[in-house]
């Protein structure tokens, strides 16, 4: 049964490469970085002619100095907006149908988003329903479902982990199903990066810890996988240096202006990456046991991460040995025991420590398979048994 999965999956990622890398058009954002302050905001809606950006904030701008820098320009400028915080939660159906509603009562006409994951997550998929005809987010769920591009939309990161501002995916909780899902589509990217390192001074040590292995996850899966291109293994390259010298530096020191900078591009760069070139296991056992358990996302990438790349191998190692070299580690040390290393001194635990319940892992590992089985071209291929036994390793006490 296996081969004849194997050799499915084998054949639509060949046919699906084929087509997304040589006929589908993702647009890259602008990018503007090394940002202390967000005046620039008012000028980019201006010059298209916006005057009610619907906002999403990850908390009060009257708690954060760069967002009342923010507002009182928009409000010098005249610009008639409508604000909105986001729940700390991850984005959920219920909250994208609350802000979607709010969007229409103001009548709004761009979006502007400033926040972690949770935040650019739930942005997107207002300016889907904004957009787009059926006004169930879940119809939108799977790959290329959106065909109508979201209004003009300005992403401001406030972690340096997601890479929400460049990607083509936003991801769903569903809690009355206790379901994760993404939605990918080249219509959801934003037009506009903007990173700014200033809203990131006050993240706790736990945030910048998981946030950053989840943009290392993203590098690490889109350089392994069998639909890289040059681009995406230079971006891939590039990020995952940039994280070797310079997340534990902001880690331990959060105020490092050069550090946050150099770990906003790093996450920047790795979700052009993987944009392009997909995820793979890590990112589907994630998705599965955070709909479960609602573990934060970039927890259970850190957790998961040198587990599935341990059973990637013998395929994996040459690449791994290959990212080795080019951001010189020590010679004694491999890539996989460099992120156990990482995580120990980030106080990331090595394993979930029993919460996964025995009688779920069934469900999870098929959840995960159907994720990724036939649309991620991962190096190795697993099926649900295999799942199981990571599922279980990931678990131990």
């Amino acid at each position: 049964m296996n081969t004849i999965k194997r050799l499915y999956c084998r054949t639509y990622q060949f046919l699906m490469n084929k087509i997304f890398i040589h006929f589908i058009s993702i647009k890259e954002p602008k990018v503007i970085d090394d940002q202390k302050d967000l005046s620039v905001i008012a000028k980019l809606l201006q010059e298209r002619g916006l005057s009610k950006p619907f906002i999403l904030l990850f908390t009060d701008y009257k708690d954060n100095t760069t967002l009342q820098e923010m507002i009182e320009k928009l409000q010098e400028e005249k610009i008639n907006f409508r604000c909105e915080i986001a729940p700390a939660k991850e984005p959920t159906v219920d909250t994208v149908n609350k802000l979607y509603h709010s969007y229409l009562e103001h009548e709004s006409d761009s979006i502007i988003a400033v926040g972690g994951g949770t935040v650019l997550d739930l942005s997107k998929a207002v300016g889907i329903l904004a957009k787009n005809k059926n006004k169930d987010i879940s119809h939108y769920r799977g790959l290329l479902k959106v065909r109508k591009k979201l209004p003009f939309f300005i992403a401001v990161p406030t972690t340096a982990g997601t890479g929400s501002e460049t990607t083509i995916c936003s991801v769903i909780s569903d809690e009355k199903n206790d379901d994760k899902y993404a939605i990918n589509s080249p219509k959801i990217v934003p037009d506009y990066a903007i990173l700014c390192h200033s809203l990131l001074k006050t993240l706790p040590k736990e945030v910048i810890a998981t946030t950053g292995m989840d943009a290392l996850t993203h590098a690490v899966e889109a350089f392994l996988g069998n639909a890289t291109t040059k681009k995406t293994r230079e971006y891939s390259l590039k990020a995952i240096k940039l994280i070797y010298e310079n997340l534990l530096n902001f880690y331990h020191d959060p105020k490092d202006s050069e550090a946050c900078n150099n770990m906003l591009k790093a996450s920047f760069l790795a979700g052009l990456a993987f944009t392009r070139s997909y995820v793979g296991y890590v990112h589907a056992l994630a998705h599965a046991i955070g709909g479960k358990y609602h573990v934060p996302h970039g927890k259970a990438n850190s957790i998961l991460l040198p587990i599935v790349l341990k059973e990637y191998m013998p395929q994996a190692e040459k690449k791994l040995s290959y990212i080795k070299q080019y951001i010189n580690l020590p010679v004694e040390t491999d890539f996989i025991s460099y992120i156990e290393k990482l995580n120990k001194e980030m106080n990331i635990p090595s394993s979930f420590k029993g919460v996964i319940k025995d009688e779920d892992i069934s469900s999870l590992a098929s959840h995960a398979e159907k994720e990724a089985n036939p649309l991620y071209p991962v190096i190795k291929l697993f099926f649900e048994d295999d799942l199981k036994r990571i599922l279980i390793k990931a678990n131990r006490n």
